[in-house]
């Protein structure tokens, strides 16, 4: 673990709003599992990935019967392409990928979850606050034009995994999908700032998780999932109280969420690099304060992704963070022209986000505007 900082010796200070701080962290209790999660880092690429690139062959298409595990399996390794596309900042050329895997086995659940999760993605980059301290503290409208077609494919995924839990299909791995789509679920309520509902979603899920780790103890994405839900749940204790009372939320553990999400980093599957994130928000918050820990895994994820200003925006705010202003500037600087002349949605929400953190620090500065 880095070196701790003490919060007054830097730049910009974190903001924590007591209860509603607390009530945006549990919102993100769930920012879990299916989050969008990333291929292992000798697979990450250094560009972003040709639409394309992962296309479902046909004998995979056409595999019938008992061969569930094998074609899960090829599945999966196109869901990789899919997801490193989504963290190298293309969630739309990120759905094409999983819809090829949707046509290719339309039983499965794999493609409809992580169409979730892209279009969860681009909700969070479109309407999120995504540079101030509180990188969680997303939700500037209460709606967004994403929103029934999220629900479509996270409900379609629940039905089917849980159809192929029920026919005795691969159980295990059926049961962290649909505790997947949960967390995905527990996500999507979080942005809205809808509490119960999120904590709600975030019990299923580690009832789901913890199945299907029984089942099968080899399934490693499970614990990107854990890992949040123990951190959370044991470091907010005044909302977390209530929801206990309410709902019966067992209790977290904020040293077993880090070495759960640490776990996912090393051994998951589709999380790795989605577990690093969620690392590094931990890392950044007042009370673990490892500020230069927290650098690290964000600019590891910008040097796999780079063509994802998301990476390069949370790295300028740490290195400011750290007494750094010149270096954090300059990324911002650097994300705010990548991104000029994008006619991307996500594109140009990331370009609003560069001009804005740089307004914070130069108001009297136009930036190109």
């Amino acid at each position: 673990m880095g070196r701790s900082y003490p919060a007054s010796s830097f730049r910009v200070p974190i903001s924590m709003k007591s209860m509603r701080d607390n009530r945006r962290w549990l919102g993100i209790v769930l920012l879990i599992v299916a989050s969008s999660a990333a291929a292992p880092a000798a697979e990450s690429p250094r560009a972003r990935p040709s639409r394309l690139a992962g296309r479902v062959p046909l004998a995979v298409a056409q595999t019938q019967g008992p061969e569930a595990a094998p074609r899960d399996a090829e599945l999966r390794e196109t869901a990789r392409r899919g997801i490193a596309a989504l963290m190298n900042g293309d969630p739309d050329g990120a759905i094409e990928i999983f819809q090829q895997i949707q046509k290719a086995d339309p039983q499965s659940p794999l493609g409809y979850l992580f169409e979730a999760d892209a279009t969860w993605w681009t909700i969070y980059l479109t309407t999120g606050n995504l540079v101030d301290p509180d990188v969680f503290d997303v939700a500037r409208s209460s709606t967004s034009p994403y929103d029934s077609h999220f629900e479509d494919m996270v409900n379609a995924a629940i039905r089917k995994a849980n159809a192929r839990v029920h026919a005795h299909q691969d159980e295990a791995r059926n049961y962290l999908y649909e505790g997947m789509a949960y967390g995905l679920k527990g996500r999507f309520y979080g942005l809205r700032d809808n509490d119960l509902p999120t904590a709600r979603a975030g019990k299923k899920m580690r009832a789901l998780l913890l199945t299907a780790l029984k089942m099968d103890p080899s399934l490693e994405d499970a614990y990107l999932g854990l890992g949040i839900y123990n951190y959370f749940v044991d470091t907010l204790p005044t909302i977390v109280k209530m929801l206990k009372f309410l709902i019966g939320l067992p209790a977290g553990g904020r040293e077993l969420g880090l070495e759960q999400l640490r776990r996912a980093t090393d051994k998951g599957d589709l999380v790795r690099d989605e577990a690093k994130f969620y690392l590094a928000k931990d890392f950044s918050r007042r009370s673990e304060a490892e500020f230069d820990e927290s650098l690290e895994l964000f600019q590891q994820l910008a040097h796999a992704y780079p063509d994802n200003m998301l990476w390069t925006l949370l790295s300028g705010s740490l290195e400011i963070r750290l007494g750094r202003a010149e270096q954090g500037e300059d990324l911002y600087r650097e994300a705010l022209a990548k991104t000029a002349r994008t006619k991307s949605e996500v594109g140009q929400a990331l370009h609003r986000e560069a001009r804005k953190a740089l307004l914070r620090r130069h108001p009297n500065d136009r930036f190109g505007d």
